[in-house]
C-alpha cells in the first residue's frame, strides 16, 4: 500500500475514525488497533515478510528484557551479541548475499577460476534496513543502560512496527517514541490540521515533484549515451529534485499522519539543498540515519578525536558504510566514498562545523559568499547522485565523461525543460527559502491559502496514473 495511493486515501479515514471515535478509550485499546492496522498495512505489501518482522520484533523485545535482568556481563553480552549477530544475520541474507556472492564469483572469474554463483532468488522484504535500525538501537541502548527494557510487548511492538515509518523512516529511538506509546493520546486540533498541512506537502514533493522530474530524469539516464552535456547536467538535477521529492516527501507524509493520531515522530529533512557546505547536508539531509551512524557507530570509533589518522579512518568508515547500507551495488559504495572525501576536505581544514546557524540573507558580500557556498554544494551534491542514480561504475563514469565533452544544443533545453517543470520547480524552492526555519512551508498564518494552492498542484500535475514507488522502500 502506497502512500500515493487510492487505497491508502480510503484506509487513513477509516483508521483515523477508529482510533479517535471507537478504540479512544484507553492507551492499550489506542495501541492494539494501531498494532492491527500496522500488520494489516505490512501485509500489503507480502504477507509472507510479516512473520519476519514479528520475530524480529519478539527477538528485540526478550533480549532486551534478559540483557536488563542479566546477573554477569557475561550473560549481557551473550544477549547482547545474540540479537545484533541474529539482526545483521537477516538484513545480510536478505540484502547483500546475493551482492557478496557475486563479487566473490567475480574475483576468483578474474583470476582464472572459473565459478558460477549460488545465489537466492528472493526478493528484500521492504523496510527491513529501517525496522532493523530500529530493535538494534534499542537494544544497544539497554546494553549500555541508557534506557529500560519495555516490558509491555503491544508497547513495544508498536514503537518497532508503527505503520507510517515501517518501511521507509524515519528510524526512530526509543528514547523518543516509546514514551508517547506508552500513554493515552487525546486529540489535539492544532496538531491534526499540522499533520494534515505537513500530509499534503509531502504529497505535493512526492506526486508533483518527485514523479514529474523522475519522467525526465529516467529517460534521460535511460538514453544517456545519445544525450548532450546539457541534458545530462539537467538529468542529474532532475534527480537530485526527484530522490529529494521522493524520500523527503515520504517523511512529510509519515509525520503529517502520525500526527493525525496525536504522535510526534523525528525530523527527517530540513531543506538539505540550502546547505552551505557537505557536512552541513548530512546533518540536514535523511537526520534520522546520519545521526544513528553518528551515535552508534562514527562516536564509538573515535569520532573525530584521536590522531588525524584515525579521524579519516574513522570518516571513511561511516560514509562507506552509509552508502552501503543503501544498497548491495558498488554504485552505492562510491557514491559514500564521495561523500567522504567532500566531508574530509572540511575535517582537515576544521570548518566541518563552521554553518550550525540559521541562513541569513541580506545585501551585502557576505550574502552573495553564502549563496555561492549554498550553489556549490547542491552542484557537488548533483555530481555524487549520478553514482547512486547509475546501474553500475561503467555508467556512471561514462555519464560524467559526456558530461565534459562540452557538447551543448539548444534543442536538449527544449526537450527537457517543460512547462510543468518551470511552474513547481520554482513554487518548490520558493516556499521552502522562505519558511526555512519552519518544520513545514505551509505553516504558518498563511497556510489555509498555500494549502488549497498545494492542493491545486496536486490536482492538477499530480503524477497518479504511474503509481510509482517510493524509491527508499528498496533500501
Amino acid at each position: 500500500m502506497f502512500f500515493n495511493s487510492i487505497a491508502f486515501a480510503i484506509f487513513l479515514p477509516i483508521v483515523f475514525f477508529l482510533y479517535w471515535f471507537v478504540f479512544n478509550k484507553t492507551k492499550s485499546t489506542q495501541n492494539a488497533l494501531l498494532i492491527i492496522v500496522s500488520y494489516y498495512f505490512y501485509s500489503c505489501w507480502d504477507w509472507r515478510f510479516l512473520f519476519l518482522l514479528v520475530f524480529s520484533t519478539f527477538l528485540d523485545y526478550y533480549t532486551g528484557i534478559q540483557i536488563e535482568k542479566g546477573k554477569s556481563e557475561k550473560s549481557r553480552k551473550f544477549w547482547f551479541w545474540l540479537s545484533i549477530l541474529v539482526n545483521l544475520g537477516f538484513l545480510g541474507i536478505f540484502k547483500y548475499y546475493n551482492f557478496f556472492a557475486a563479487s566473490f564469483s567475480e574475483l576468483l572469474n578474474s583470476v582464472g577460476l572459473k565459478t558460477s554463483p549460488v545465489l537466492l532468488n528472493v526478493i528484500l522484504p521492504v523496510g527491513i534496513s529501517f525496522y532493523t535500525f530500529h530493535g538494534l538501537s534499542y537494544v544497544i541502548d539497554i546494553y549500555y543502560k541508557r534506557i529500560k527494557a519495555e516490558y509491555n510487548f503491544i508497547d513495544y511492538s508498536l514503537f518497532v512496527s508503527y505503520f507510517p515509518l515501517l518501511v521507509a523512516g524515519p528510524i526512530e529511538r526509543a528514547t523518543h517514541l516509546l514514551p508517547q506509546v506508552k500513554v493515552k493520546r487525546e486529540f489535539d486540533f492544532e496538531k491534526a490540521k499540522e499533520g494534515f498541512c505537513q500530509l499534503v506537502w509531502g504529497l505535493f514533493k512526492k506526486v508533483v515533484i518527485a514523479d514529474n522530474c523522475a519522467i525526465y530524469a529516467n529517460n534521460i539516464f535511460d538514453n544517456y549515451a545519445s544525450m548532450d552535456s546539457f541534458s545530462l547536467i539537467l538529468g542529474a538535477v532532475y534527480f537530485a529534485f526527484q530522490i529529494y521529492g521522493d524520500f523527503s516527501g515520504y517523511s512529510d507524509i509519515a509525520l503529517g499522519v502520525s500526527k493525525l493520531f496525536g504522535i510526534d515522530l523525528l525530523r527527517n529533512f530540513n531543506y538539505p539543498y540550502f546547505s552551505r557546505d557537505i557536512a552541513e547536508f548530512w546533518r540536514r539531509w535523511h537526520i534520522s540515519l546520519s545521526s544513528w551512524f553518528r551515535d552508534y557507530l562514527y562516536i564509538p570509533l573515535g569520532g573525530s578525536k584521536g590522531s588525524k589518522l584515525m579521524q579519516i579512518r574513522n570518516v571513511f568508515i561511516i560514509f562507506l558504510v552509509s552508502g552501503f547500507w543503501h544498497g548491495a551495488n558498488w554504485t552505492y559504495i562510491v557514491w559514500g566514498l564521495i561523500h567522504a572525501t567532500y566531508f574530509l576536505v572540511l575535517l582537515l581544514l576544521k570548518k566541518n562545523r563552521n554553518n550550525f546557524g540559521k541562513i541569513r540573507i541580506s545585501w551585502n558580500v557576505s550574502s552573495a559568499k553564502t549563496i555561492g557556498s549554498i550553489l556549490v554544494t547542491f552542484a557537488i551534491t548533483c555530481f555524487s547522485w549520478i553514482f547512486f542514480r547509475s546501474l553500475n561504475i561503467y555508467m556512471a563514469l561514462d555519464y560524467i565523461k559526456r558530461i565534459v565533452s562540452f557538447n551543448f544544443t539548444l534543442d536538449s533545453f527544449k526537450e527537457h525543460v517543460s512547462f510543468i517543470i518551470i511552474i513547481i520547480l520554482p513554487y518548490l524552492i520558493l516556499l521552502e527559502w522562505n519558511n526555512r526555519n519552519k518544520e513545514c512551508p505551509l505553516f504558518d498564518r498563511f497556510s489555509k491559502i498555500k494549502v488549497v494552492i498545494t492542493i491545486l498542484f496536486i490536482l492538477l500535475f499530480g503524477q497518479f496514473d504511474i503509481q510509482s514507488k517510493f524509491i527508499y522502500f528498496q533500501f
